[in-house]
């Protein structure tokens, strides 16, 4: 079983994740994305995985938003392509959504850590 979660140690959520996985015995890869982002074409993989549209991946709350010239009307109206939005996220990855979790070709959001476990059976 190959896991890989894309991790920010200073969230308590995705601390939680790893802490669980790890005692479930996973040995997951670590990829801390704010130090090492995806790229685009990983985004789309992942958000195909996720089952979502790409503004869904989004944490709309943060000050990197409008400086990645998003803004939360826009999003609510569908003025930005999927694209669009997945090269903010490139370029800005604090806007990623975490911890996100991926196993076998599946993937969650930690959100809470206990969605895990329904990819790692």
């Amino acid at each position: 079983m190959s896991v890989t979660i894309y991790h920010n140690p200073r969230c308590s959520k995705s601390r939680q994740t790893l802490e669980l996985l790890e005692q479930k015995g996973v040995d997951a890869s670590i990829v801390e994305y704010l130090k090492t982002p995806p790229d685009a074409e990983t985004l789309k993989n992942i958000i195909q995985m996720l089952g979502i549209e790409a503004k869904q991946l989004l944490r709309t709350h943060e000050d990197e938003l409008t400086q990645a010239g998003l803004d939360k009307d826009g999003l609510a109206n569908d003025k930005f392509s999927d694209d669009q939005i997945i090269e903010a996220m490139v370029k800005f990855p604090k806007l990623i959504e975490r911890p996100i979790v991926v196993c076998n070709g599946k993937a969650t959001i930690g959100r809470p850590p206990s969605l895990v476990l329904d990819i790692i059976k």
